[in-house]
């Protein structure tokens, strides 16, 4: 962006110019505050590019917030036809009319012959008695080409042109004129240039409507503001229910912007934990994948999570009727119907929306407004790039998606469609958004041995730590389970290989097992054998060592028995009796 969007303390600036509100959602930004008050502003642009609706809403605007009555001064179409055009954006322009709002129908005569003494006096006086009659400060000379081409030449247009203009600020009026344009550079009306106009006021705005690409494109750039800041920059546009709309980025560097460390749970409990928790609270998360990887189910589940919390959510579709989409969620557990029968769910079909991307990205704002959503769920976002004719522009309103959910505060979840043929980070698809998504899961497929099974990883997840293994996907009518792939001599293996070799597995340990238990039990019998055999030896040693205690014992007594025989005997002999005798006897 060449200019930043200005404020209205420009206003302050000694010199700088008063601004009027236009009352244009988002115009009214890139300018700083509206038109240049008590000045002329220049309003160029082609067939339906939205020229009346711009100067019409500016009336109205000044009419009914600022009461600053206003006059239309129509040199196209009549009064009665702009008022029955307009009747859609419920403005009440009947009731405007009687009190604040003129109209002034000027149209030529279709037979009126050109001639040089034709000039814009009798108008003005006539204006000029309006002006004073209803104290109008706003005016719009709708179409202003029209009258100017009655007059003979060039310099006649001039000076009437500049007669205007000096009418204009001497009434200090905050006027716009608008005039056919064809190209952003020359003011053209049939051959004759009247690109002198645009030097003269103070405020030029250029409105283009186009096709690109078989899309149909508004777009608005301020050529010149004089003595202010100003968005240079081309920004498209739409004329919605409640009239014109500028698109413009919110701006995220303003301190509006409200950083939470809540997690909420995308629905899955297993991402959760790969994850470090869920998603943060107020981000942007994207699903990317190829047809058929699953992508509706992660954003199902999340909707479904969300209103379990008791959470508004806001549910679009780009590619079924919300009654499908209730229906096939429900074939993997997911069971939306109770939540958009409570109200905490609304499903929008987006094939219900006609026009450029620019309108889905506003009906989409307003539906989730209307529904005070928490939660967004877009599936897919890649259908907008079809939509807005041109990659750049899907990146525009990727980035006003984001910024506006993040300052509202939305937790924003969006599914992507990728070919699977390419890798993510090189389609141009999705690039736009997967840059500003703060959270990134891709889902693929890995084909094996004659069938296809789902992967899913998370590339990148800002501000928290995230896992990185690649997981298993698995659907069925149980719900929806993560399962940790299986790798085998460096290749990953996932469905019925993966089954069959956990089931190999299972069988090798289950026999491990078995052997194990037959071995235990085996050296459970030897140890009670070799338990018995050690008790009975015990036994047998304690037997031995009585039977050698008795034995000493006996061995003993003999000996004490034979020397006291032998003893008695030598006495019986006489042996040394006398001996004895003296002995005793002493």
């Amino acid at each position: 962006m060449n200019a930043s969007h200005p404020s209205n303390t420009d206003n302050a600036v000694p010199g700088a110019p008063e601004k009027a509100p236009t009352g244009i959602s988002g115009f009214d930004q890139i300018t700083g505050g509206g038109l240049p008050r008590g000045r002329t502003t220049l309003l160029l642009g082609g067939p339906g590019s939205g020229k009346t609706v711009f100067a019409l809403e500016f009336l109205v605007h000044g009419a009914r917030s600022l009461e600053e009555p206003g006059i239309f001064v129509a040199f196209e179409e009549r009064s009665t036809r702009i008022l029955a055009n307009a009747h859609s954006f419920g403005w009440n322009l009947p009731e405007l009319q009687r009190e604040r709002l003129s109209f002034v129908d000027a149209q030529p005569v279709p037979d009126l012959v050109q001639s040089g003494s034709f000039d814009l006096n009798g108008m003005l006086a006539a204006l000029q008695a309006m002006i004073e009659s209803t104290g109008a400060r706003r005016i719009v000379f709708d179409a202003l080409d029209i009258v100017l081409a009655l007059l003979p030449d060039p310099a006649a247009r001039r000076a009437e042109t500049y007669r205007l203009h000096g009418w204009l600020l001497a009434h200090e009026l905050t006027a716009v004129i608008t005039a056919k344009a064809f190209g952003d550079d020359v003011f053209l009306m049939g051959q004759e240039s009247f690109g002198f106009m645009q030097f003269m006021v103070d405020c030029a705005v250029i409105l283009n409507h186009k096709v690109v690409l078989g899309v149909s494109q508004r777009n608005l750039r301020v050529q010149k503001y004089r003595g202010t800041n100003f968005d240079e920059n081309e920004l498209p546009f739409l004329i919605g229910k409640d009239g014109f709309e500028v698109s413009v980025a919110h701006p995220l560097e303003r301190g509006s912007l409200t950083v939470s460390k809540e997690r909420v749970s995308s629905g899955l409990e297993r991402l959760d934990t790969m994850l470090g928790g869920g998603y943060y609270r107020g981000v942007c998360a994207l699903i990317t994948g190829s047809p058929g990887t699953a992508k509706t189910t992660l954003v199902g589940l999340f909707a479904q999570a969300a209103c379990q919390r008791g959470e508004r959510t806001l549910f679009v579709s780009f590619s079924s009727d919300p009654n499908e989409v209730i229906r096939d969620l429900a074939s993997v557990g997911i069971r939306l119907a109770r939540y958009v029968k409570n109200g905490h769910l609304r499903m929008v079909s987006a094939r219900a929306i006609s026009g450029s991307a620019e309108l889905y990205l506003a009906h989409i704002m307003s539906l989730a407004k209307e529904h005070k959503a928490r939660c967004l769920v877009i599936d897919p976002v890649s259908t907008w790039s079809s939509q807005s004719g041109t990659h750049l522009s899907a990146h525009r309103i990727s980035e006003r998606l984001i910024n506006w959910s993040k300052v509202e505060g939305i937790t924003l979840l969006c599914s992507c469609l990728v070919d699977e043929r390419t890798v993510p980070s090189e389609d141009s698809t999705f690039r736009q958004i997967s840059t500003l998504a703060d959270t990134w899961i891709h889902l693929s497929y890995l084909v094996q041995s004659g069938e296809r099974n789902r992967a899913l990883s998370i590339i990148k997840s800002r501000g928290t730590a995230h896992s990185n293994q690649v997981r298993e996907l698995i659907l069925s009518n149980k719900g929806v389970t993560l399962a940790d792939t299986y790798s085998a001599g460096g290749e990953v293996l996932m469905g019925t290989l993966r089954w069959q070799k956990e089931g190999a597995e299972r069988a090798a340990a289950e026999t491990a097992e078995v052997a194990r238990k037959v071995k235990r039990v085996r050296l459970d019998a030897e140890e009670a054998e070799l338990e018995v055999r050690l008790r009975a030896l015990g036994v047998e040693l304690k037997a031995k060592k009585t039977e050698k205690a008795l034995l000493m014992r006996a061995t003993a007594t003999r000996r004490g028995e034979t020397s006291r025989k032998r003893t008695r005997m030598e006495v019986l002999r006489g042996a040394d009796v006398a001996e004895d005798k003296d002995k005793d006897g002493q």
